[in-house]
């Protein structure tokens, strides 16, 4: 027996489940594995910015230093910003949501395991793209918010910028994938019976956090996109005298920009949700109240972006509204933290080294939180904006609100990562380095920000009164790295010297406890139903009788990976989720992407669009062996009583895939037309022609193509959903024909427009809308293509029509694109003048 287990019954699992090793763990997708590279990778990446912010406070700490020259300053603070941003505290955040929600939610792995591996692959080649430009000395070096005029061409002429745009547009498509991932496995993955509102709260959390960064990250991927188009090929957007404004930069930069800061913090805000209740010993009180707040919080940040514009000169009605809106979002915020208040006091705390970083976090990010609130008063912002007081919030806010709640997760989940307790004694020597070091650093900063010195300044003169408070920080900078430190020798040392830990060793209530320390690839021999928030606390005997495989989905000897789909509000089961096993695809496909970047970098563009063909080709490889492909186990039925495989429905997890993306994809449309209606109504060079440059009746044409083409796949869609796959080889062919056919249509009409995007930025929006409507169409006609292909091969029919349904989402979506770029750029300018 193990952990109560027949040896058989693990071994077979462990041969459908199991890692490779060796070079072959390349090839693992399991959830597990890919949230610890997730975890691992974050803490390399947050080393090198910490040695980052060390060269920057050992500049700073006297004046007149000659440490750094301007240049080299401007690239080290510029990377020190965009690591810990972009490249550590959102891929921290989501590797671990990544590793513990299928555990939490009583999952053996996320719905796309493959998609997951992506992801991480794409960081891992993105970051280390972007961290090599420092090393070769051509770091962007326009801060990590990468400003327009600042980081244009005239003002930035090397590649400089180039590695900023190109890297972080890589990093925030891994982001993406990752955080689609999580809505859906979060939604229709769950054990059976875990309503929505039995859910664990740090899974609304981290829901929460992947839909803001589902709707938040595109605008600044459209932003990079539209500065490297600029940049590399001379369309105009973000320069004046072409009729770009600069400004429109700013926006799609906060756009994602203010969501990003509770990105960061909600994730974190889970954590102490969690780890809280456990220590205290009882639930945390006011669960639907937190609830309420972590989505009031997610919706509210979205009204946040131009607080950091208040100095720009926005009307004065925008500034009272953003104002308003800055301090709106403390409301939310205060619930979260009296619901921790009240659940201390109504329990009984024992305070294990967890429990100090969780004091250090409320102490922190409250008064990171005051001073967030001085800053939304606009007066004030104006007298301190661009200080160091601003260096001084964003860091109480970023590394109290997100830090010190990771390092109590560490310390909290580390005998899960490895079966072993850490030191209680290195644990409190590294809090109180940190939690001391920080506080001398930053505190002080606010003084030196008030005193007048600017935040992006390399040296400064004596006699300003900035030398005592600068000495002050950059000593208490070096105490906290000493306490970091101090954190990750006990991390290193317990792997070896730990104690071993007993099954779930703090009496936690949720459900990853009851694995094995550390876990199998397959989390769980049999997956529980569950009926409660705390179900280890409320069924104590649940873990023995999963590790016996009494629950459900305990068999394995079809050789497929499988877990429960259920509904999305009742947790009711309704299908058996097929997960696809390991692959060399996803990393294949990234090494690939990586190239194409690489080629951009250096303006290769011949190997740039090669790399695009074979990735395009390694795509279609990858959703080749989807559905009733002979590898996904097609002709082994599942057992009696259990519901069909999800391929064989209509509404499996992929529509729901499908259907997020699309939301992504939209969000980023949606600020491309922003971007239009704010050039035509800012911009002070906005060039309307006398005469449209688009053919009317030409884009009225071909929006009707498209929509006649979508009318005949949505009937039939309804056939297959009734039962009939009467002739749906040729139809699908024929739809594939008709849409390749508008989007030749769509090619043409661009080819022959009197277009000029290097002139005027009004006809750079304009090629730029077309191209996006046209790469959708393309890509929707080749994927039907491909279903008429797998028809024929009896993948797709009446028993398995699950493919088509989830494709005809991209079709509806692309119909809606081409009519709105119709509205937009046709019949707007016909009803606003011009054109």
């Amino acid at each position: 027996m193990i952990d109560g287990r027949p040896d058989e019954l693990h071994q077979q699992f462990e041969e459908v489940w199991g890692n490779p090793r060796g070079w072959r763990a390349a090839t693992i997708v399991n959830h597990t594995r890919i949230g610890l590279l997730f975890l691992l990778t974050g803490l390399g990446f947050f080393i090198f910015g910490g040695l980052l912010a060390m060269l920057i406070r050992a500049q700073l700490a006297l004046p007149d230093q000659t440490f750094m020259d301007a240049d080299t300053y401007n690239q080290v603070f510029t990377m020190h910003g965009t690591v810990m941003m972009f490249l550590f505290a959102v891929p921290m955040m989501e590797g671990l949501a990544v590793y513990l929600i299928p555990k939490m939610l009583g999952a053996r792995d996320l719905v796309f395991p493959r998609l997951s591996a992506l992801g991480y692959w794409c960081y891992l080649f993105g970051g280390l793209i972007l961290a090599a430009s420092l090393f070769l000395e051509l770091a962007p070096d326009a801060g990590w918010f990468m400003y327009t005029p600042l980081s244009s061409l005239p003002y930035s002429p090397g590649v400089n910028s180039d590695f900023w745009l190109l890297g972080i547009t890589f990093v925030e498509i891994s982001a993406v994938t990752a955080a689609v991932e999580l809505v859906v496995a979060i939604l229709r993955a769950r054990a059976p019976g875990m309503t929505l509102q039995h859910m664990p709260l740090y899974a609304w959390y981290i829901l929460t956090m992947a839909m803001m960064i589902v709707l938040g990250f595109p605008p600044l991927i459209l932003g990079s996109i539209l500065l490297e188009l600029e940049r590399a090929a001379g369309m105009a957007f973000f320069d004046v005298a072409r009729g770009g404004d600069p400004i429109l930069w700013q926006h799609l930069f906060w756009l994602f920009g203010h969501p990003e800061v509770y990105i960061i913090f909600l994730p974190a805000a889970g954590l102490v949700s969690t780890m809280l209740p456990v220590f205290a010993r009882r639930p945390i009180v006011g669960y639907r109240w937190v609830v309420v707040a972590v989505l009031t919080t997610g919706f509210i940040s979205f009204a946040l972006w131009v607080h950091h514009m208040f100095t720009v000169g926005i009307p004065h009605l925008a500034q009272a509204f953003f104002s308003a809106a800055s301090m709106l979002v403390a409301i939310p915020t205060g619930v979260q933290v009296f619901s921790w208040l009240a659940t201390l006091w109504l329990g009984r705390p024992v305070y294990h080294v967890p429990m100090l970083w969780l004091f250090g976090f409320l102490v922190i990010f409250v008064a990171g939180g005051l001073t967030g609130v001085m800053l939304a008063l606009v007066p004030f912002n104006w007298q301190v904006h661009d200080t160091q007081f601003v260096v001084a919030h964003l860091h109480y806010v970023l590394v109290g609100g997100m830090f010190f709640p990771l390092v109590a997760a560490v310390y909290y989940w580390l005998p899960h990562f490895s079966g072993r307790m850490p030191s209680p004694r290195l644990g409190r020597w590294g809090f109180w380095l940190v939690f001391g070091g920080f506080n001398l650093t930053f505190l002080v900063m606010h003084w030196t920000g008030l005193l007048g010195m600017p935040r992006r300044a390399y040296t400064y003169a004596p006699g300003l009164g900035w030398d005592v408070p600068n000495l002050v920080s950059s000593i208490g900078s070096f105490i906290m790295a000493i306490g970091i430190a101090t954190v990750l020798v006990d991390v290193l040392l317990h792997f070896r010297f730990g104690v071993r830990a007993a099954p779930n060793p703090w009496h936690a209530d949720t459900l990853e406890w009851a694995t094995r320390l550390p876990p199998t690839a397959y989390n769980f021999i049999s997956l529980p139903s569950v009926d409660s928030r705390y179900p280890l606390w409320d069924r104590p005997d649940l873990v023995k009788e999963m590790a016996r495989g009494e629950q459900g989905l305990a068999t394995v000897a079809h050789g497929r990976r499988e877990t429960w789909g259920t509904d999305a509000v009742t947790g009711e089961v309704r299908e058996i989720i097929h997960l696809p096993g390991n692959t060399w695809l996803p990393f294949a496909v990234a090494l690939v992407l990586s190239a194409v970047c690489i080629g951009l970098l250096v303006k290769a563009y011949a190997v740039a669009s090669f790399a695009t063909v074979v990735a395009a080709i390694l795509v279609l490889r990858w959703s080749w062996e989807n559905g009733a492909h002979e590898e996904s186990g097609m002709g082994v039925p599942v057992s009696t009583g259990d519901p069909p495989l999800h391929w064989r429905t209509h509404n499996g997890p992929g529509r729901w895939g499908m259907g997020v993306t699309l939301l992504a994809d939209g969000a980023l449309y949606a600020a491309l037309l922003f971007g239009w209606f704010y050039l035509w109504t800012v911009a002070p060079q906005w060039q309307v022609p006398a005469q449209s440059p688009l053919d009317a009746r030409g884009m009225l044409a071909n929006a009707l193509l498209l929509s006649a083409a979508t009318l005949w796949l949505r009937r039939v869609l309804a056939a297959l959903r009734r039962g009939s796959d009467k002739g749906l080889r040729g139809q699908l062919a024929a739809i594939a024909a008709l849409g390749l056919l508008q989007s030749a249509h769509l090619l043409w009409l661009m080819y022959t427009s009197d277009l000029a995007p290097k002139a005027t930025a009004h006809d750079a929006v304009i090629v730029v809308v077309l191209g996006y409507g046209l790469f959708h169409c393309v890509l929707a006609g080749i994927a039907t293509t491909l279903q008429a292909w797998r028809v024929h091969y009896g993948y797709v029919d009446r028993a398995a029509p699950y493919e088509p349904i989830v494709l005809g989402q991209l079709w509806y979506y692309n119909l809606g694109v081409v009519w709105t770029a119709y509205v937009a750029l046709v019949l707007f300018p016909a009803t606003w003048g011009g054109g």
